[in-house]
């Protein structure tokens, strides 16, 4: 049996790296996800594998792009301003359908903003923060566990669909310190030979490999787009992944991701033991998003209540899967404020109490 590790979840992340089979990592320090770079600057050099600080985020999601083109298991991780300025590399990957882990520790925000936690970039996460038709197959964690877990699924899920996977985490589950348990996993047993499309020199017996996003024709660009959005409509059907508690008999469901989760959560067990049913949806994956699961829900319920670390942005898909079937309320901070689980109780109550007087009249 695995031991438990005490580790700190950006520690525990890139260990988790390590022991999938990266191959080849390239970042720029940014608070608060600099130790994921300083762990493998300890761990990587010297052991026949690439770690490089780039000299900018421009750089280093660029260096991914040539990197990942060898079909190596290859990765960068930063914060959100150093996220933003990656987007445009990123689109390029996704066209290039080139598999790769990414990791946003996200902060608070617009702007240089602060080093707190935040969700304040969903948006850029699950919509395509670049240009084109584009999705990001993204992961939320909500535990130092599951920023490892996450990790080994993330680099399969590359492999697999030939795309970039990203996980989105925050700030305090980077920093935070908790329990790992690291599974027993060969990487040699779950990494894809890439030899067919990669960039690795080639034989005289077949042509070369080209790896481009350039299509000067608009037909030619199409039918790019249109093998993309199939790949996608795959990961939808396949690769959701949510986690529900105390939903059975709920009267009232509450929907959070990440470190949120964990608040309300507590907030759900708060209300309880004062006789309000609530429930609570985790999306484990924000795309693919668990429509499907919050729609049936929606069914049985009299209100819904998302709480997020922004202001306003999962609850708009939220009420996209809803469709009108019960009312969605919405319960925010921002700028890298946690919400406290008496804030989400007190927000719950309110719910409560005006979905029980609409009831009623």
């Amino acid at each position: 049996m695995n031991k438990k590790i005490l580790m700190k979840g950006n520690e525990a992340l890139a260990e988790a790296a390590i022991r999938a089979g990266l191959k080849g990592y390239f970042g720029y320090p940014i608070t608060p996800q600099s130790e994921i770079l300083e762990y493998l600057s300890r761990h990587l050099v010297g052991s026949n594998r690439v770690f490089l600080q780039a000299e900018s985020e421009v750089a280093a999601i660029n260096m991914v792009y040539g990197a990942a083109g060898c079909g190596e298991r290859v990765m960068t991780s930063t914060s959100s301003p150093g996220f933003s300025l990656m987007q445009e590399g990123i689109s390029y990957i996704a066209c290039a359908e080139l598999p790769c882990l990414l990791v946003n520790v996200v902060r608070g925000g617009p702007g240089l903003g602060t080093i707190q936690p935040s969700q304040g970039d969903y948006f850029q996460a699950v919509k395509g923060g670049g240009h084109g038709d584009y999705k990001l197959l993204v992961y939320a964690p909500n535990s130092v566990q599951e920023m490892a877990d996450f990790v080994y699924k993330g680099f399969d899920a590359a492999d697999k669909y030939r795309t970039p996977v990203l996980i989105l985490t925050d700030g305090a589950l980077g920093q935070m310190m908790e329990p790992v348990v690291f599974p027993d996993y060969n990487p040699d047993n779950h990494y894809t030979n890439h030899s067919a499309w990669a960039t690795r020199g080639k034989s005289k017996n077949r042509d070369p490999n080209v790896i481009t996003t350039l299509n000067l024709e608009a037909d030619a660009m199409e039918k790019t787009n249109i093998h993309l959005q199939a790949k996608y409509k795959s990961i939808m059907e396949n690769e959701v992944m949510f986690e529900t508690i105390e939903t059975e008999d709920a009267d009232f469901l509450l929907i959070a991701f990440g470190l949120t989760s964990r608040i309300a959560h507590k907030a759900l067990e708060m209300a309880r033991e004062n006789n309000i049913k609530v429930g609570l949806l985790r999306p484990q994956t924000l795309f693919p998003f668990p429509t499907q699961a919050i729609a049936e829900l929606a069914e049985n319920v009299q209100a819904i209540l998302t709480i997020e670390m922004n202001a306003g942005q999962m609850v708009e898909d939220v009420r996209l899967a809803v469709n009108g079937r019960t009312p969605v309320y919405f319960y925010g901070r921002m700028g890298g404020v946690i919400p406290q689980p008496n804030e989400i109780y007190q927000k719950i109550k309110d719910v409560y109490h005006s979905s029980s007087k609409q009831i009623s009249e």
